[in-house]
């Protein structure tokens, strides 16, 4: 009962919520072209796009088999985040191959929301990617791997686990990883930038620190730009120039 009137509250406040949302995103468009800011195409003309860019040879796969460690709430942050990738990637001056899998029918249901999703450069995959692509090709990212990632490889899928778990699972993927015996690795977060919280980043800014990278962005460049201000990132004292970190 309480699920269904929290699902009649939202339905009488969506065409309100969305109206907010609508005049926010015009005062920032205001706001920066009064600052001479471009930023770029919008999300509306994004979705009558089809790619025009070449894609790397690199690609991401959010893998969505933890739909049962979830409640409803954290499943739409998921679906919530895929969608920032998505706008991330098409963004991009040279977007990565992006893939889902285990897209189940609730995932496929809770999709659904966003009318035209069929149509979006997302290769979607009912399967395991261990039954898509070859094991050779895979790496899980995960923050408890003891391989730290220095260069994001051509032919290779990079894995990040469609999971909001409030760190009640923590070292999943990486067990996963093991378990399934493919490569594993994690960001090199340590070496370019101190932080004030744990180093478990949401899907969408590991998805964005990824594509940056790939672009020739160096990594502390990255980080500090993609980071949240909650995670307190700064410049390590240790860290190396620029130039020590243009080659990803």
């Amino acid at each position: 009962m309480r699920k269904w009137l929290k699902k009649v509250k939202w339905e009488n406040h969506k065409v309100e919520k969305r109206t907010k949302e609508k005049a926010r995103a015009k005062q920032r468009r205001q706001e920066a072209r009064a600052a001479n800011i471009d930023l770029g195409p919008s999300r509306k003309s994004l979705k009558k796009m089809k790619f025009e860019k070449c894609k790397q040879n690199t690609g991401i796969i959010i893998d969505l088999s933890f739909d049962n460690l979830m409640i409803e709430k954290d499943r739409f942050k998921v679906i919530k985040q895929i969608l920032r990738c998505y706008s991330v990637n098409r963004r991009s001056q040279s977007p990565l191959q992006f893939h889902i899998t285990a897209f189940s029918e609730r995932a496929k249901s809770e999709m659904s929301r966003h009318n035209g999703y069929e149509n979006w450069d997302i290769e979607f995959h009912t399967g395991s990617y261990l039954d898509i692509f070859p094991k050779e090709s895979l790496v899980y990212l995960s923050s408890e791997s003891e391989n730290v990632i220095e260069k994001f490889e051509e032919n290779t899928y990079y894995i990040i686990g469609g999971l909001v778990d409030h760190n009640k699972h923590k070292g999943l993927c990486h067990k996963i990883a093991q378990d399934q015996n493919i490569r594993h690795g994690q960001l090199p977060l340590d070496k370019y930038v101190n932080m004030k919280t744990r180093k478990v980043l949401t899907i969408d800014h590991v998805f964005e620190i990824v594509v940056k990278v790939c672009e020739g962005v160096p990594w502390q460049e990255t980080l500090l730009q993609v980071l949240p201000l909650r995670k307190g990132a700064h410049v390590c004292d240790t860290s190396p120039s620029n130039t020590d970190e243009s080659d990803g």
